[in-house]
C-alpha cells in the first residue's frame, strides 16, 4: 500500500460550518479588519484587542462543528496504514476528533491555551465558560496573559512542526493538498517540496493555487465527495 502525505486547509472544514478566511466568501475577504483578532502585537499590547479576540473566538462555529466525510475518510486512511503525515493549517481540531493521530497542527489549535509568561496550559473551553466574568483572562498561577494555542500573525510556527512534516514526507509515495489556496507560508511550501522529492502532487481545491502547474492531478469537485473515493482507491 502506498503512503500518502496530506496537507489540509480551511476548505475541508467549510461543510462542517466553519467558513474559510481567504476564499471569495472568506471571513477576512469580507471583513479584513477582523484579521487583527490574530495579531500578536495588538493582542499583547492592547487590553481591548485581547478582549475582542477572546469574544470573537468564543463565537466561532468551531465549538459546535462536526467532522465531515472527508475528515473521517482521512482517519480511515491512517487506521489502514496508508497515511504518512497529516499536516493541517486548520486549528479546529476536527482531524483529531475524527480519529487521526499523525496530525501536525502547523497553525496550532484553538482547543488549548497557555500563559504567555509561565507557559501553564489550559483547556480553552473552560476559559470560555468564565469569559463574561473575566473578559481578559489571566493565568491562575502567575497572573500572565492567556492566549489560545492558535498561531497568531507575528508568531513562529510550533517548534519542529515543518521539520516533522518534511521528515515524514520522505517515506511517502504521493501528496494530497486538500482545501487550501496555498497562499500562506511556510505551510504552502510543502507542495513544491513534495514535487522536488519526486512525489506526485494531487490538488483538491475549488479555486486556483500558485502550484497548480506542478500538480499531476487537479480536482475541483466537492471535497466530501472526492476524498472518500480517493481513500477507497488507496485501500483497494
Amino acid at each position: 500500500m502506498k503512503k500518502i502525505a496530506v496537507l489540509t486547509g480551511a476548505g475541508i472544514s467549510t461543510s462542517a460550518g466553519i467558513p474559510d478566511f481567504r476564499g471569495p466568501q472568506g471571513v477576512w475577504t469580507k471583513h479584513p479588519d477582523q484579521m487583527q483578532v490574530y495579531d500578536i502585537d495588538a493582542f499583547m499590547k492592547d487590553k481591548e484587542a485581547r478582549e475582542f479576540s477572546w469574544r470573537w473566538q468564543k463565537e466561532s462555529p468551531v465549538w459546535n462543528a462536526q467532522c465531515t466525510k472527508a475528515h473521517f475518510a482521512l482517519a480511515d486512511l491512517e487506521k489502514a496504514g496508508g497515511l504518512g503525515v497529516l499536516a493541517t493549517q486548520n486549528f479546529d481540531g476536527l482531524h483529531e476528533k475524527a480519529g487521526n493521530k499523525k496530525v501536525v497542527d502547523l497553525h496550532g489549535t484553538i482547543l488549548t491555551s497557555h500563559c504567555m509568561k509561565c507557559r501553564q496550559k489550559y483547556d480553552t473551553k473552560k476559559i470560555m465558560e468564565k469569559l463574561d466574568e473575566f473578559p481578559d483572562p489571566r493565568c491562575e498561577k502567575c497572573g500572565g496573559i492567556l492566549k489560545t494555542d492558535v498561531v497568531y500573525f507575528g508568531e513562529p510556527l510550533p517548534a519542529g512542526s515543518m521539520e516533522k512534516c518534511i521528515d515524514e514526507m520522505r517515506s511517502c509515495n504521493e501528496m494530497w493538498v486538500i482545501g487550501t489556496s496555498l497562499g500562506v507560508y511556510p505551510a504552502a511550501s510543502l507542495a513544491p517540496l513534495a514535487v522536488q522529492m519526486g512525489l506526485p502532487l494531487v490538488i483538491v481545491n475549488q479555486g486556483e493555487t500558485p502550484y497548480d502547474r506542478l500538480a499531476s492531478k487537479l480536482i475541483t469537485e466537492p471535497i466530501d465527495e472526492v476524498i472518500p473515493k480517493m481513500v477507497e482507491e488507496v485501500l483497494k
